[in-house]
């Protein structure tokens, strides 16, 4: 069990941590400076603050994977989903940290 405000332990993603990534894919994109072609949620960590932290691995082609720290904010303040952050060079084998 994560301690208060940690991060949960990863679990494999599922449609709706695919639709997470979706909504932030132009964004991830942009910040990277590349098409992804190939975009597949691997797994995610959570961390509840005043709404929601996703530390998704996503899979990005080639043995490529980005991190991606998706914030939902609870459903009261609108339930927005932002792009908090992102880690490039990450591979299938890399834990998914708090970032």
């Amino acid at each position: 069990m994560p301690k208060c405000g940690g991060l949960s332990d990863p679990k494999p993603a599922d449609a709706d941590t695919q639709q997470l990534c979706d909504s932030v894919k132009v964004e991830a994109q942009q910040k990277t400076g590349k098409n992804f072609s190939v975009y597949e949620a691997h797994s995610f960590a959570t961390q509840v603050v005043a709404g929601t932290n996703y530390f998704i691995k996503v899979h990005v082609g080639d043995g490529k994977h980005v991190h991606l720290r998706v914030f939902k904010a609870l459903p009261h303040a609108g339930g927005d989903i932002k792009l908090h952050g992102l880690q490039e060079e990450k591979t299938l084998h890399d834990p998914i940290e708090h970032f």
